[in-house]
């Protein structure tokens, strides 16, 4: 039997963190005359620890392993972004773009496998996360190939992008994210794995 202490774990840190996300994507909209500096140390950690609870969330190996199936190297490379945005003070609203820009978009094209094999999975939910993967996927490839000039305009798309992301990562564990004590993945697995086997050797 498997601990679901770490599933547990991955799915409060990606709750908190999507919740983070919208908020100060919310802030943004309102607010964009933040200072940048302090706007790229926050992205920066948010990134890392954003990195880790999904790398916990991939290990974690959860009943329907659908959010947490990519994010072992989505993660690996968003603790990379939040280290590039960290350690590039200079230009920062041009790093920060980017890097945001990748992440998200990165995230949105992931998320519609999610979604599409929710569906399969009989998750009734499932276009919502399509939805906000389509839409993540859009406001990523905004902020890499942006065109504004204004800073403050160039905030407040920073803003959407947030809250977009966070929506659609709190939008995806809440519905393919299932926590069920005494369930035996591995079991479950490799006695599928035996049956097609046995099958197989039948023919």
């Amino acid at each position: 039997m498997r601990s679901v202490t770490p599933m547990r774990v991955a799915k409060i840190g990606y709750i908190v963190i999507s919740l983070v996300l919208c908020g100060f994507g919310i802030m943004l909209i309102v607010n964009p005359e933040i200072s940048l500096a302090a706007f790229g140390v926050f992205t920066g950690v948010c990134l890392i620890i954003f990195g880790a609870v999904k790398i916990i969330g991939y290990l974690s190996k959860d009943l329907y392993r659908l959010a947490f199936q990519y994010d072992l190297a989505f993660g690996i490379l968003m603790i990379a972004l939040g280290i590039m945005v960290i350690l590039e003070p200079n230009n920062v609203i041009d790093t920060i773009c980017v890097a945001i820009g990748i992440a998200f978009l990165t995230d949105g094209l992931l998320k519609i496998q999610i979604a599409i094999d929710a569906r399969c999975f009989g998750i009734k939910q499932w276009w919502l996360v399509l939805s906000m993967a389509i839409l993540a996927v859009i406001v990523g490839v905004l902020l890499i190939f942006r065109t504004a000039e204004s800073v403050h305009t160039l905030m407040v798309l920073l803003g959407i992008s947030l809250l977009a992301d966070g929506i659609l990562n709190l939008t995806t564990v809440l519905t393919t994210v299932k926590i069920i004590h005494h369930q035996f993945p591995d079991k479950i697995a490799v006695e599928y794995e035996d049956e097609v086997l046995d099958d197989t050797s039948s023919v």
